[in-house]
């Protein structure tokens, strides 16, 4: 179980690395100065498929792909406060991070149980896992597909071609 867990969250943290790809700078150019300096961010609480002990740091480039991959905000999942008017990261209160929570075990149950046994030479090993973009592709909700008609070729009879008239 370990193992399939470890595999997950490595799965999560290719899936964010998109996201965080180095700007392009102009060469030369030093890149721009910060606006304000860093506070520590805090330790992570109420983490229930992540590892508790992640970096968060490392928790931020997670989250960031999920909301890459679903083409959504973080107060998709996390409620604001009503006092403070800052998002609760902690809270539990909207379902969409419950849901958040069951999709990620989907995916590593997937990625662990079934991606990972598939025997592909060709593959590159970044074909090799499922992640939130290989169904959202930017949607908060996985677009109905609908798969293009089938074409045919050659001869009725033949292998790919439609079947001979009756």
């Amino acid at each position: 179980m370990q193992s399939r867990f470890v595999v997950g969250v490595f799965v999560l943290a290719l899936a964010a690395q998109p996201v965080f790809a180095a700007p392009n700078l102009q060469a030369g150019a030093p890149p721009a100065a910060e606006s304000h300096p860093h506070r520590p961010m805090p330790k992570p609480v109420n983490l229930k498929v992540l590892p508790k002990n992640i970096a968060p740091e490392e928790l931020m480039k997670v989250m960031h792909g999920f909301a890459g991959s679903l083409g959504v905000g973080c107060s998709f999942c996390h409620e604001r406060n009503p006092e403070t008017h800052k998002l609760d990261f902690a809270s539990d209160a909207k379902q969409d991070k419950e849901t958040a929570r069951l999709m990620m075990r989907m995916t590593m149950t997937i990625n662990a149980d079934y991606v990972a046994k598939v025997k592909d030479p060709d593959a590159m090993p970044e074909d090799k896992h499922v992640t939130c973009g290989t169904c959202h592709r930017g949607h908060s909700m996985p677009e109905h597909f609908v798969p293009p008609p089938e074409e045919h070729h050659g001869p009725p009879g033949e292998a790919g071609a439609p079947p001979k008239p009756e």
